[in-house]
């Protein structure tokens, strides 16, 4: 299989159209081509974010009829002054878009201001973002010196940022990403091929969990006062590794 061919079959192998001879062809390729394998992760991660954002809920009627209500009582226009009429489909957009803002205001009094519990769906969302517009970091440096005092400088609290490079985990930066509405520390690791983000926050009593989704694995555990969520296209015996790795690194 040529490279060309695997780009351009890597959508359908992403949906699961392919036969499954080609598949295995595909698998075989994957294996020995490091670009194609990266454009699969962004294919991925695109596909998670899109599943992941694409939530819908119905307002309730009384809202409708509310902002309906409202509109019909605005205040006629001076006298003399011409009035345009808006096209239906415009008004239609406008009580839409005058929806959504009352839902956003209602969703953010409710959950108050950044208290709310980071959520697995709030992870993966955040991964596929970074990874989808190229912003993996902001600080780039293999030197523990230099990334632990830019995040620090920038944050409410000092995240541990280890070398574990003896170990095969490369550092390679970090990042300062908004995450279920909440400042949080990205540290990146690399693996081979594989880019790992460990994302650090001050704990807040979170239950530790193994999962997998859409060929990304999630690894989170809390440790010395700090929650570490680990989240990478690595395999999860090793994403284990570099989890008991920083548990050791954290202290008690």
């Amino acid at each position: 299989m040529k490279q060309e061919d695997a780009l351009n079959l890597l959508q359908p192998y992403v949906d699961g159209e392919l036969d499954a001879a080609t598949s295995l062809e595909m698998e075989r390729y994957l294996a020995g081509d490091a670009i194609a394998r990266a454009q699969l992760a962004r294919l991925r991660a695109l596909s998670s974010a899109l599943r992941a954002e694409a939530d819908y809920y119905v307002a309730p009627g009384s809202l409708r009829a509310g902002i309906l209500s409202g509109t019909r009582g605005a205040a006629a226009p001076p006298q003399g002054s011409t009035r345009v009429r808006s096209p239906h489909w415009l008004r239609s957009i406008g009580i839409g878009v005058a929806a959504a803002a009352v839902g956003s205001i209602a969703t953010m009094t409710l959950l108050g201001p950044t208290q709310q519990d980071l959520t697995e769906h709030d992870i993966f969302a955040a991964h596929a973002r970074a990874t989808v517009s190229d912003r993996l970091l902001d600080v780039a440096s293999s030197d523990q010196h230099t990334v632990k005092p830019w995040l620090s400088a920038r944050l409410g609290f000092s995240p541990p940022v280890p070398d574990l490079s003896g170990s095969g985990f490369e550092l390679v930066g970090g990042r300062i990403d908004v995450v279920g509405g909440q400042r949080v520390a990205v540290i990146v690791y690399r693996r081979r091929q594989h880019m790992i983000d460990v994302l650090v926050r001050p704990a807040r009593g979170e239950t530790p969990s193994v999962r997998s989704r859409d060929g990304l694995n999630l690894n989170h555990f809390t440790q010395s006062g700090m929650s570490f969520w680990l989240i990478s296209d690595l395999n999860s015996n090793e994403l284990g590794d570099l989890a008991r790795l920083l548990v050791a690194s954290a202290g008690p």
